[in-house]
């Protein structure tokens, strides 16, 4: 049977209690379930067993993007209204310029042209341009650079689920929601499934000869958006930022002549090896606006490592393309029984 191509296909029941409110602890005590693609559930497991359970020779691509804090909260200088800002492209590097910067907006009444809002520490922002929808074009003061606006005033942008989007006031989530191999700064949400692995299972990964390279991946505010169309064909996800080293390319190159198992551990690594199968395995930089859904061909992934996603959501699609629509389904309903914990701090699933 073919994939369907309507959006209610991919629904299915996920209690609220099962959407995970906080990280587990250790990370790699998250609970893995085991499948193989076109078949479904093999076993339930640990994060902590996968050394184990990767085939022998096998490569892990990772994300290395890190989370900068994009997320700003400030008030209307004429009104005193709330105004929420997420920045699209929050590069956060030395240097970055502090005007026409793209954002989000969320405030009561739509911003206009001309306003100014504080985020206080003697920053401001003046709105330069209202395109369309909640996006605005704004000009900053106060601060040197953008990285040091984001450190005195940004806070983490948390997936709007979890915990209304607010942090700890102890600032747990600026450590616990960062990988352990986040390097390069600039995406705005957390490639998840890279949450669950702790120093001591990479070095347990490594004494079992599994490889692990780095690619990056800027997530970007899309990733919380919903599919709004009801044909899933119609869907396209928003462009993303992504770069590949020259030793990453080699290292994925020989991998994939070799014929060694190539492992994407998230949808982002995922995208970006296909991507590259699709564009050629070579060092750069660039955008891709990859979307894969149930029928795409995979050219470089494997094996796919990835969080349980929300019903309905881009990312259920990726997986089902991968791993097909039947035997995806059947583990996330078999995973709701089970009372396996979903989304960015939950479970993982392993497809082989």
């Amino acid at each position: 049977m073919s994939a369907p191509h309507d959006l209610d296909a991919y629904d299915f029941e996920l209690p609220a209690e099962q959407i995970a409110q906080e990280a587990c602890t250790p990370r790699d005590a998250a609970r893995l379930l085991l499948a193989h693609r076109g078949k479904g559930v093999a076993g339930h497991h640990r994060v902590s067993d996968l050394p184990a359970l990767l085939p022998a020779g096998a490569i892990l691509v990772v994300n290395d993007t890190r989370v900068v804090p994009a997320r700003l909260l400030g008030h209307k200088q004429d009104s005193g209204g709330r105004v929420e800002l997420l920045l699209t492209e929050p590069f956060a590097q030395p240097g970055d310029a502090m005007s026409g910067v793209r954002a989000i907006s969320r405030s009561s009444k739509k911003l206009r042209v001309g306003q100014r809002i504080d985020f206080g520490a003697g920053i401001a922002a003046l709105i330069r341009e209202v395109p369309r929808g909640g996006e605005v074009v704004v000009d900053f003061e106060g601060a040197e650079d953008l990285q040091a606006l984001l450190d005195a005033v940004g806070r983490l942008p948390l997936p709007p689920y979890l915990r209304g989007g607010e942090e700890h006031d102890d600032g747990a989530d600026r450590v616990r929601y960062q990988t352990a191999w986040a390097r390069e700064p600039g995406a705005v949400a957390a490639p998840t499934a890279g949450l669950h692995f702790t120093p001591a299972l990479l070095e347990r990964l490594d004494d079992a000869g599994i490889e692990r390279v780095a690619v990056t991946l800027h997530v970007g505010p899309g990733t919380f958006l919903p599919v709004r169309t009801d044909d899933i064909r119609s869907h396209r996800v928003l462009p993303e930022r992504f770069a590949l080293t020259e030793p990453a390319a080699e290292q994925i190159a020989r991998a994939h002549r070799d014929g060694a198992p190539i492992i994407a551990v998230g949808t982002t690594a995922t995208r970006v090896l296909e991507t590259l199968g699709r564009r050629g395995i070579r060092a750069g930089a660039g955008h891709t606006d990859l979307t894969l859904l149930p029928g795409a061909r995979f050219e470089l992934v494997c094996g796919l490592m990835t969080n349980f996603h929300l019903p309905r959501s881009s990312l259920l699609l990726l997986l089902a393309a991968f791993a097909g629509y039947e035997p995806v389904l059947a583990a996330y309903r078999e995973a709701v029984a089970e009372g396996y914990r979903f989304y960015s701090y939950g479970d993982a699933s392993l497809w082989l």
